[in-house]
């Protein structure tokens, strides 16, 4: 049995917000939309569902694949059709009542008269760069006085803005005139937003590039343009309730959580504006001229072959101070060679080149995880007969139908090192077994989670921490690693990251510019005291547990420190995967084996004495675990993303001639 749409019924649920009489007002009412991408569509739809009984739509474009993340027409079964066509037909299967008048060439000053004919309202879902029609559009509503709402997609949030005839016009507000089409939209987005709600997440800011028309976007942002310009809709046409116009607006931020109420009088001309304007011409010149560690993207070109592709990955492995103690040779497409080095010459951490292994099989890991996305079965063989300073190793890549893509993929670059105190949280039971799982059957994960345990460690770690931060050896290495007034690098550790508080941390560059500086404040200012509290006292208490992987049997070769790296990388995916933050927490594991193996690593015998002290608190510490089975120790928990983090050097700059 057919059905049959009948109107009262299927707007029946809308009554008791607005009244039977006023359904009926909405019934006879037209509004026009120019533009049916990511909002315009998402707009007739929530109109029609509204009740609104006409509209005149327009849009000369046809759906892409690139429409498919925010554009409510976008399928599969659309792409390459006219946009008005299919939203037309979207909004025709909710109401086959619905008059639709319909513009497929779009609009432009030869048919604004046509298209604002017996319209009652305006909705603006054009382009973000469409300046001249837009201008062209609002004009016409100004002169003919038909009210007309812009609410823009930015970020995760809605900026709105009515202009009401009588009130404010669309020109007077922004100020467009004849500027540059980039001078366009920078006035654009902040007339629009000048409360800037959204530019806090912002994640990559060089996907913003107005000069060539392109910005990110989402669906969260499109939807809610919908619901508060049908709000203002509504108010509008059944003259209901107070309507701002410009130059009042609204600003919603659904990631921030916050709403602001903004008020320009003047316009883009309000002095206020005319200083953001400036700032902001000055940001987009940096990000026009980026420096090498503003973003992820640090690399000279995009890669090119699948290896490249793999490689590009793989750069994003872990390793102390961020060293990065690999380079590539790429053989041919299906094999390449990973020369690897360790810098126990000049690192005091690099005991017997040991942690650099442990970074080198983390590498090998990664690119093990990447290659699978190609399908390709990874072989690694390990060049035997050369020096442990410089281990090589040759891999190769084999088709294999069988190869499925790792789910850790896509948590390689955004995997990093959380300095900062985490939230106590215990982990899971489901978290911890699936932790465990990651580290196969060669290892086992000791939990240190109880409070008594985590405060035990935090203590182990703010007496080694000590020790670092007094030996001259140590302080050679910190001053080479640190990149100083740096959210990012490429091949150190900015000092954003290491987690210090911003007045501790310009005091700790003051102070670490000379080894008399350091003795001077260590000595007489208890210059080590506010740093060790920071960074691991406190985050020694705030987490959900430290952990230590333990070795089936004590490590001995490069490959067994190989092997744990491979295990280690596997481990920080996954914790990365269930949401989780991982800071390593190495110092104990390495000055305790110092001491177990009798080998010098400091002229300082007080410091050598504390060391043998602390390898003993780590023996009970661990018991009944032996030490030297420990192969690495870090803290885990539930943490927001670090802001500041190390990157990586380019494919280009990582590639050796063999």
């Amino acid at each position: 049995m057919p059905f049959q749409f009948d109107y009262e019924e299927a707007y029946s649920r809308n009554i008791g917000w607005v009244t039977e009489q006023e359904q009926q007002i909405l019934r006879g009412k037209t509004i026009a939309i120019a533009g049916m991408g990511g909002v315009g569509g998402v707009h007739l739809l929530t109109l029609a569902r509204l009740g609104v009984g006409a509209f005149h739509i327009a849009d000369l474009d046809t759906f892409e694949i690139a429409n498919f993340n925010r554009q409510a027409g976008a399928t599969m079964s659309t792409l390459g059709r006219p946009k008005v066509e299919v939203l037309a037909e979207m909004a025709r299967d909710i109401n086959p009542e619905i008059n639709i008048t319909s513009f497929p060439l779009g609009i432009d000053e030869h048919n604004l008269s046509e298209f604002f004919t017996g319209v009652d309202l305006y909705v603006d879902g054009l382009d973000f760069f469409a300046f001249a029609v837009r201008q062209a559009t609002f004009a016409a509503c100004a002169n003919l006085g038909i009210p007309a709402i812009t609410a823009a997609p930015l970020g995760m949030g809605t900026a709105l803005l009515n202009f009401l005839p009588g009130k404010m016009t669309f020109e007077e507000y922004f100020c467009l005139n004849d500027l540059p089409e980039e001078e366009k939209a920078l006035r654009f987005m902040l007339g629009l937003a000048p409360a800037r709600l959204q530019f806090g997440y912002l994640v990559d800011p060089t996907r913003v590039d107005l000069a060539q028309h392109r910005g990110p976007s989402t669906i969260m942002a499109c939807q809610l343009c919908a619901g508060v310009a049908a709000t203002e809709a509504l108010k509008i046409l059944l003259n209901r309730n107070k309507v701002l116009a410009a130059p009042h607006g609204l600003h919603f931020d659904a990631y921030r959580n916050k709403m602001a109420r903004t008020w320009r009088p003047g316009g883009n001309n309000n002095p206020m504006q005319r200083l953001a304007l400036s700032i902001a011409k000055r940001h987009l010149s940096k990000l026009a001229n980026p420096a090498p560690t503003r973003s992820l993207e640090v690399m000279e070109s995009a890669p090119g072959s699948v290896i490249e592709k793999i490689l590009d990955l793989a750069r994003w492995a872990p390793s102390g101070d961020n060293t990065q103690p690999w380079r590539f040779e790429i053989v041919n497409d299906h094999q390449l060679v990973v020369h690897g080095f360790d810098t126990r010459d000049h690192c005091v951490y690099d005991l017997d080149g040991h942690p650099s292994q442990i970074a080198i099989g983390a590498l090998l890991e990664t690119i093990y995880i990447a290659a699978s996305s190609h399908g390709l079965r990874t072989t690694i063989q390990r060049r035997v007969n050369l020096p442990e300073t410089t281990p090589t190793f040759d891999v190769s890549f084999e088709p294999d139908p069988q190869i499925q893509a790792d789910p850790l993929i896509p948590f390689i670059t955004k995997r990093s090192v959380q300095r900062r105190p985490m939230r106590t949280r215990p982990l899971t039971p489901e978290e911890k077994h699936t932790l465990e799982a990651a580290v196969g059957d060669a290892f086992r994960v000791l939990w240190l989670e109880s409070l008594g345990s985590k405060w035990r460690t935090a203590r182990l770690m703010f007496a080694n921490a000590k020790l670092r931060l007094t030996m001259r050896e140590a302080y050679e290495v910190h001053r080479s690693v640190i990149q100083w007034n740096a959210r990012f690098s490429e091949d150190k550790v900015p000092d954003q990251a290491i987690g210090l508080d911003p007045l501790t941390t310009r005091l700790m560059g003051w102070v670490m510019q000379s080894w008399k500086r350091v003795e001077f404040f260590n000595t007489f200012l208890a210059g080590t005291l506010a740093p060790r509290i920071q960074l691991d006292l406190i985050p020694g208490i705030a987490c959900a547990a430290h952990f230590v992987l333990m070795a089936e049997h004590e490590p001995q070769s490069i490959d067994d420190y190989v092997e744990t790296g491979r295990t280690l990388q596997r481990f920080w995916l996954t914790a990365a995967k269930l949401g989780l933050q991982l800071q390593p927490e190495m110092t104990p594991l390495i000055f305790s084996r110092y001491v177990r193996k009798g080998l010098k690593f400091t002229g300082n015998d007080s410091i050598k004495n504390k060391a043998g002290q602390l390898a003993a608190e780590l023996n009970d510490l661990l018991s009944p675990s032996p030490a030297s089975r420990a192969t690495f120790m870090g803290r885990v928990g539930a943490a927001p993303v670090a802001q500041a983090r190390s990157l990586r050097l380019s494919i280009a700059r990582l590639m050796t001639r063999g």
